[in-house]
């Protein structure tokens, strides 16, 4: 596993992956239990064909979609630029919120968690999904 500080608040960890296969609905569930634990404000599953939001402040919406999209992106991009392989996750961390970013196959997560949330357990509850 390979993790590079790339600047500020932001870090990637890349990893070989196996081509994956998840179950939406089991993704879905987790993903609302996970909207319950301390901290979480909410997230944003995206695949092809639909998307699932769940935000405790539901007029932020297109400021988190753009997050979201944007660290996504940004995440790919910078591991194409310095040779990291796969990104097995990215997590911003900003002035109020952290957010962790993820792909499983097709679906593309992102968490929004308050500064004080606990981005370990949300993490560990979403890798199980790795395998």
């Amino acid at each position: 596993m390979t993790r590079k500080k790339l600047s500020e608040g932001v870090a990637a960890v890349a990893e070989s992956v196996a081509v994956e296969t998840v179950n939406t609905e089991d993704l879905k569930a987790s993903l609302e239990e996970v909207k319950g634990y301390d901290g979480v404000i909410g997230y944003i599953l995206r695949n092809s064909t639909s998307a699932a939001i769940e935000l405790k402040d539901p007029s932020k919406l297109i400021e988190y979609a753009i997050l979201s999209s944007s660290s996504l992106d940004a995440g790919e991009e910078l591991s194409e630029l310095f040779n990291l392989g796969d990104v097995k996750h990215i997590i911003i961390n900003g002035k109020n919120i952290k957010v962790l970013s993820m792909t499983f196959s097709e679906n593309k997560i992102s968490v929004f968690i308050e500064k004080h949330g606990d981005l370990e357990k949300v993490l560990e509850k979403l890798q199980s999904f790795r395998g």
